[in-house]
């Protein structure tokens, strides 16, 4: 049977989601699943790319709904995947693709035991905080928590089906690319 379900997972500023939403876009065969948070949008984001924007107040409220296959506190801020774009992906008959957070992927795996992960390393803690900076557009306020809790996720790609550095975008996309369209059959 084909995967139905591929987690992508990195420390912030990896590249997980520019990985994730180029290939989804590259091929049919995947569903990005958008995820929701209650961070703000950064420029050049809108509702729905890349996340669902909501209040804390609604995504309390969807915890208590049972809305969310899985949520988390990261860093600061409330992110989860609701249980319905999982299903309207398969009902598609389509493979969920999804970057979500390292601390969702345990729950994930006891839901879906079926899921393929993969994990995204950065070249170095160095790099990854370069990159944040860049990316936000100077130094966070949050980027100590960031940096400490990109050194813990790190601790735990081992425990991934795949691990990929991303030091070459191009060169480090053809391989994930590659991972995922086996995992597809």
């Amino acid at each position: 049977m084909k995967t139905r379900m591929i987690i992508v997972a990195a420390p912030s500023g990896a590249g997980k989601s520019s990985f994730v939403e180029k290939l989804a876009q590259e091929n049919p065969r995947l569903k990005d699943i958008i995820t929701y948070t209650t961070r703000a949008m950064r420029k050049g984001e809108s509702e729905g790319n890349p996340y669902h924007y909501i209040t804390v107040e609604d995504f309390e409220k969807k915890i208590s709904e049972n809305f969310f296959v899985e949520w988390a506190k990261v860093h600061t801020k409330f992110y989860g995947t609701s249980y319905q774009s999982l299903e309207s992906a398969w009902a598609e008959g389509r493979t969920a693709i999804m970057d979500i957070d390292i601390q969702g992927v345990a729950t994930f795996k006891a839901k879906y035991p079926d899921a393929k992960t993969i994990f995204i390393l950065p070249p170095s803690i160095d790099e990854l905080r370069r990159r944040i900076e860049k990316r936000d557009g100077g130094i966070p306020h949050d980027i100590e928590v960031r940096m400490a809790n990109a050194e813990k996720e790190i601790q735990e790609a081992s425990k991934f089906d795949f691990c990929i550095i991303n030091d070459q975008f191009d060169q480090s996309y053809a391989e994930f690319k590659k991972i995922v369209e086996e995992l597809l059959g």
